[in-house]
C-alpha cells in the first residue's frame, strides 16, 4: 500500500538541481581537480626525467670522445681521430689500474656503439674548422669555438640539445679541436606527447566514470532523503494520511532522522485525534445538561416563571447541570493536559515522600471519619520524573475514588515503596469493589462502573482516564485489582530520576 501511494505522489518542479545531481558534479569535479594535479606533477616529472637523462647521456659521450681525443700531441687529423675513437688496446687502459680490462673494453664499446645512435649528430673539427669525422652524413658546420654546456637549441627544422667541446692536448697543452654534438628530440617529443595525449584521455575517462559513480553513489545514500520528501508531500496534500517512511536499514545519520520524522508524525497525528476525541467528548457529554437545562428554561418560558415551586425546581436543576458542565469542562482540559506532558513538563520532578505524606495529610482533614494508613518502606527521599501538581492530582483521583466508593468500612490504606528504579505506591479501599469484567474498562473515558450511583456521586468517568494519562505520560504504570465487596487496590509506578541520600553522600565525600 505505502509503495503505491508513493508512486501517485505528483512531483513537485524543482527550483534547481537535485541533491543528487548537485552531489555527483562536486565529487566528479573534486576528482577531475585531484587527477588533473596528479597528471601535471607526473606530466613534468616525467618529461624532466627524460630530458635530464638525455642531457646526461649526451654530455657523457662528448667527454669520452673528448678524453680520447686529447691523447693527441698535435692538431687533430683524420687518421689520428679514427684511431682515437675506435676500440682501445689494453696498452691504452692503464689509467684504469682498478677495473679489469674486460670490464673496461666493455665500457669503451658501449660509448662507441651509442655514437651510432639515430638521434645524435657527433662532428670533430681541427682547430681551424674543418670536418674530420661525423657519425651521420650531414651537412653540418662547426657553430662556436667556445665551449657551451649542453642545451635546447633549433637547427633548422630539427631541435635538440647542442654541445660544443674544446680538445686539448694532454701532453702539449694546447687546443687541438672541436667536438661538436647535436641530440635531436623528435623521439623525446614523440613520447611527451603520447604521454599528454594518454593523461589527457585517462582524465576524460575519469571524469566520465567519477560522474556515473558519483551519480549512482549519491542516488544509494540519498535515498533516504528521497523518502522523506516523498513522504512530507503525502502528509502535505493529505494531513490525515498514515503514511510513514520505509525502514532505512543503512544505520546512520539518515536512518536517525527517518526514524525520528516517523516519531514526529505519530506525535503529530496522536495530538490531532486527541484533539478531535476531546472536541467529540466534550460535545458528547454537553449535549445531556444543555437539553436539561433547555429544557427547564422553556418549562419556566411558557408557564412555570408564575410558579414560584416549579421555578425553584427549574433553577437548582439549572445551576446544578451548570455546575456538572463546569467539572466536566475541566477535567476534559486535564485529560488534555495529561496527553501533552511530554511537551510542557519533560524535565519536571518532584519529591516522592514529600508529596505524599502532603496528600495524605490533607485527606485526613478533610475526611475525620475515615481512618487513613500510611506504610512507608522508603529508607531515603526520592526524586521522581513527574511534575509536583501532576503527582499531586494523580493521588487525589485515586484517594477521592476509594472515599467515595467505600461502603461501611471506612478505611483506606497507602504504601510506599522502592522497586529497583521504580516508586511504587498502592492504595487500597475496602468498599463495594468491581467486577472482573468492568475492570477492564475502568481507565476508558466516561466509563462508570455504576452509572446512576456514580451520577449522584458527582463522577463524569473522566478521572481514572485521566489518572491513567498522566502515569503513562511520565514513563510509568497503573494497575488495579478488585474483589466485589472486599475492595480495590490501586497500584502505581512512576520511575525514579536519583536518590537523594545517595546525591547527599557523593556531595559530601
Amino acid at each position: 500500500m505505502r509503495k503505491s501511494r508513493f508512486k501517485e505522489i505528483v512531483k513537485r518542479e524543482l527550483k534547481g538541481p537535485s541533491l543528487t545531481v548537485k552531489w555527483a558534479l562536486a565529487s566528479s569535479f573534486f576528482i577531475f581537480v585531484v587527477f588533473t594535479i596528479f597528471a601535471v606533477i607526473t606530466y613534468k616529472t616525467s618529461v624532466n626525467l627524460i630530458v635530464e637523462k638525455e642531457q646526461e647521456n649526451l654530455e657523457r659521450i662528448v667527454i669520452e670522445v673528448t678524453n680520447r681525443l686529447s691523447n693527441a700531441e698535435n692538431e687533430l687529423t683524420v687518421t689520428e681521430v679514427y684511431e682515437a675513437i675506435k676500440t682501445p688496446t689494453p696498452s691504452e687502459i692503464g689509467e684504469y689500474n682498478q677495473r679489469t680490462a674486460v670490464g673496461t673494453l666493455l665500457e669503451m664499446d658501449n660509448v662507441i656503439a651509442e655514437l651510432g645512435a639515430p638521434a645524435l649528430f657527433l662532428s670533430i673539427y681541427d682547430t681551424n674548422g674543418l670536418l674530420l669525422f661525423e657519425t651521420q652524413k650531414k651537412p653540418t658546420v662547426l657553430l662556436g669555438k667556445e665551449k657551451q654546456e649542453a642545451k635546447i637549441e633549433t637547427i633548422g627544422e630539427d631541435t635538440g640539445f647542442l654541445m660544443i667541446q674544446p680538445v686539448n692536448s694532454k701532453s702539449a697543452r694546447q687546443k687541438v679541436g672541436y667536438v661538436q654534438a647535436f641530440y635531436e628530440l623528435s623521439s623525446f617529443y614523440e613520447i611527451r606527447s603520447r604521454l599528454l595525449f594518454t593523461l589527457i584521455l585517462l582524465e576524460c575517462i575519469s571524469l566520465i566514470l567519477s560522474s556515473v559513480l558519483g551519480f549512482l553513489l549519491s542516488s544509494y545514500f540519498l535515498k533516504p532523503l528521497k523518502l522523506l520528501r516523498d513522504t512530507m508531500e503525502i502528509v502535505r496534500k493529505n494531513p490525515q494520511s498514515d503514511a510513514h517512511v520505509p525502514a532505512i536499514q543503512s544505520r546512520d545519520e539518515l536512518a536517525d532522522l527517518a526514524g525520528i520524522f516517523n516519531e514526529m508524525l505519530d506525535r503529530m497525528r496522536r495530538y490531532i485525534e486527541q484533539q478531535e476525541q476531546f472536541v467529540e467528548d466534550v460535545s458528547h457529554e454537553l449535549r445531556t445538561p444543555v437539553a436539561i437545562i433547555e429544557g427547564h428554561l422553556n418549562l419556566l418560558n411558557r408557564w412555570g416563571k408564575e410558579d414560584p415551586e416549579i421555578l425553584d425546581e427549574s433553577l437548582k436543576a439549572s445551576l446544578q447541570e451548570i455546575v456538572r458542565m463546569k467539572s466536566l469542562v475541566q477535567e476534559m482540559l486535564d485529560l488534555s493536559r495529561a496527553e501533552q506532558v511530554d511537551v510542557q513538563y519533560a524535565n519536571h520532578v518532584s519529591n516522592a515522600k514529600e508529596v505524599v505524606y502532603q496528600v495524605f495529610n490533607n485527606f485526613k482533614i478533610l475526611y475525620p471519619d475515615f481512618r487513613m494508613t500510611l506504610d512507608d518502606d522508603l529508607q531515603n527521599e526520592v526524586v521522581l520524573g513527574i511534575y509536583r501538581n501532576h503527582f499531586e492530582q494523580l493521588l487525589i483521583i485515586i484517594l477521592d475514588n476509594a472515599v467515595k466508593y467505600s461502603t461501611d468500612r471506612k478505611e483506606v490504606h497507602i504504601s510506599i515503596s522502592r522497586s529497583f528504579n521504580e516508586f511504587e505506591i498502592a492504595i487500597q479501599d475496602f468498599g463495594e469493589g468491581i467486577t472482573e469484567e468492568e475492570l477492564k474498562k475502568i481507565f476508558n473515558r466516561f466509563y462508570r462502573v455504576d452509572k446512576a450511583r456514580a451520577r449522584n456521586k458527582g463522577g463524569n468517568g473522566l478521572g481514572l482516564s485521566i489518572a491513567k494519562q498522566l502515569v503513562e505520560s511520565y514513563k510509568g504504570r497503573i494497575d488495579a485489582e478488585s474483589v466485589i465487596n472486599q475492595g480495590t487496590i490501586f497500584r502505581i509506578y512512576i520511575p525514579i530520576v536519583k536518590d537523594i541520600a545517595i546525591d547527599v553522600l557523593e556531595t559530601t565525600s
